[in-house]
């Protein structure tokens, strides 16, 4: 089966482009459009010869011939058919994937603290909902642009050929149900947006009540937020019922007014017939054309509902249809040694007021691990974000003589490895989780963290699956699989949030001494408030609330730092009497 391939566009905020970058697939849907609808009153056409040949007592070898011409031409139109709605169902399913390719590419370029402002369910219901709303749309626009616009000109054609009177009397009341749709379109419009805007709402609390699951559990809050969620839910089920029962119920009545007209067609036509000028072949090709023509009008007139209900899901994506970024993958990297210069450096998240971080300077270079210790809400891991250059920030902070904001994303990215202070696993297997999707092997990296025990216990070894789908595994398992994540690829800077927080103090000793041992060629960031190991690391910044720093060697600040000597021997102590129990 070939496979559908995606391709970038230009203006994607413009929804006629969408059609103009499909042409050959719009140029089939009009070619068979227009031929299957133009062709489709040929069917009433032969169905009412053949009855006038079976009336008329004609030999049974012609009417059978009569029969089989119906067939075949009913089973050609039937072949046009099945190509427009292949080509229409083709131009549906690209575009949809091309929405969400555009959505995609756009969140991927968001900065850090634009997507800190997002509201994860209402990402969600634009990417998935509001773009299969919209596409739907757009479908059923391009559908009924031939299967009602050019088959009911057909129908009315045919019929006004048959008979001018009967045809302008009987059609009278199409106009109406449509001008009645009409009328109704701003209101469906308004209960959509109400209905849309819920039901992102209801998506975020969704999420959050995955995310945090345990938390209400074990506080006890699990009935409450069951009780708001149920009120949530009867909301939106209200806003759903009323944006869709108008659109749902009207088209009959829409059909009905649509079919007043059949009344004159029975009435007329009948008095036709007796006076000899149709025959009842005629009466019933009138009629079924009639009748085709009328219930095509009511799905005119719901078509303006569902533009108008898939506007409002286009008005939602829109601004997150942005044009197609090739993401640069030059390096212009520094391969052969590591300097970071950190100079006058202060730091606010976009929502804060006040800088966490503020003058701070600081040095560091390859082979070198620079512990980052201090007390509650000091900055500690506010400098660990600050150091990857996703927020912008004020002073300087240089890696080989330039200036991190100079290089690009992807540059960052191959330069800086990162740890957060809370592991993040994938529901997928081991070695995919420290891989991300490339090859490398990672039998070094798992002796490095102490996982090559733990992997040896497993029966399916690095092909194990954790996260959501998979095995649970223990707080310092998980921890040192992130570890082997952020030291997989060896990069230049490696920044490590409270890595061993889940890990006993020996095993956090082994990992340091393997990160001095074969990551020389890396400067290693080690955020932690665990002190012990700190006597082996080589430079050590401690963080005051007052924004104020110290910083030297482990020996240095055992003499110059009361707070830190303080620390670092209650912690020995506390470490060494633990050890004996």
């Amino acid at each position: 089966m070939a496979k559908l391939k995606i391709e970038p566009m230009k203006q994607p905020d413009k929804i006629i482009n969408y059609w103009k970058k499909e042409k050959f697939v719009v140029t089939c849907i009009i070619i068979f459009g227009f031929t299957f609808n133009s062709a489709s009153i040929l069917s009433p056409i032969y169905q009412g010869k053949l009855i006038d040949s079976i009336v008329s007592g004609e030999s049974l070898a012609s009417v059978i011939t009569m029969a089989a011409t119906f067939v075949a031409l009913i089973g050609m139109i039937q072949l046009l058919r099945y190509f427009k709605r292949f080509y229409i169902r083709r131009f549906a399913n690209s575009t949809s994937a091309t929405m969400r390719l555009m959505i995609y590419n756009n969140i991927i370029h968001k900065s850090t603290s634009e997507l800190d402002n997002e509201n994860i369910g209402n990402l969600m219901t634009r990417a998935i909902s509001d773009v299969d709303l919209c596409v739907e749309g757009m479908r059923k626009f391009t559908t009924e642009v031939f299967d009602t616009g050019v088959l009911m000109a057909s129908y009315i054609i045919s019929m006004l050929v048959y008979d001018v009177k009967i045809t302008m009397l009987s059609v009278i009341f199409v106009p109406i149900a449509m001008v009645l749709a009409e009328k109704l379109k701003s209101i469906i419009y308004k209960y959509s947006i109400a209905f849309r805007k819920k039901s992102s709402e209801v998506e975020d609390i969704t999420y959050d009540a995955i995310e945090n699951s345990m938390l209400y559990r074990v506080s006890g809050m699990e009935a409450q937020n069951r009780e708001k969620y149920n009120v949530d839910l009867e909301d939106l089920q209200n806003k759903a019922i009323k944006a869709n029962v108008l659109e749902n119920s009207m088209p009959s009545i829409y059909r009905v007014i649509a079919m007043i007209g059949i009344i004159m067609v029975i009435y007329l036509g009948g008095i036709k017939v007796i006076n000899g000028g149709w025959t009842v072949g005629m009466f019933s090709t009138y009629i079924t054309m009639f009748a085709a023509m009328a219930n095509k009008a009511s799905k005119a007139a719901k078509l303006f509902n569902s533009v108008q209900k898939s506007q409002v899901s286009w008005k939602r994506i829109k601004p997150y249809l942005t044009e197609y970024q090739s993401k640069n993958t030059a390096l212009n990297i520094n391969q052969d040694h590591t300097k970071l210069s950190v100079e006058n450096l202060s730091f606010c998240y976009p929502t804060a007021k006040e800088n966490i971080i503020e003058n701070m300077s600081f040095e560091g270079e390859q082979g070198e691990i620079i512990g980052v210790t201090g007390s509650i809400a000091s900055g500690k891991s506010t400098l660990g974000l600050s150091l990857l250059g996703l927020y912008s920030y004020m002073g300087s902070i240089k890696i080989d003589d330039k200036e991190l904001k100079d290089y690009s994303e992807y540059e960052r990215s191959q330069m800086i490895s990162y740890l957060g202070h809370k592991p993040q696993l994938l529901s997928d297997t081991i070695y995919n989780n420290i891989t991300l999707g490339s090859k490398k092997d990672i039998t070094s990296v798992l002796k490095d963290v102490c996982f090559d025990t733990d992997l040896a216990a497993m029966p399916d070894g690095e092909n194990t699956l954790v996260g959501n789908s998979g095995i649970r595994l223990s707080g310092g398992q998980q921890a040192r699989i992130a570890l082997a994540r952020a030291l997989l690829n060896k990069n230049k800077i490696i920044i490590l949030d409270d890595p061993f927080s889940a890990v006993d103090m020996k095993t956090e000793e082994i990992i340091i001494e393997n990160l001095k041992k074969n990551y020389k060629h890396s400067l290693i960031i080690l955020i932690s408030h665990r002190l012990a190991i700190f006597s082996s690391i080589n430079k050590i910044i401690l963080l005051h609330n007052d924004k104020t720093l110290e910083y030297g060697t482990h020996n240095e600040l055992m003499k110059s730092s009361d707070l830190y000597a303080t620390i670092f021997d209650l912690q020995c102590t506390e470490g060494g009497d633990n050890d004996e129990k």
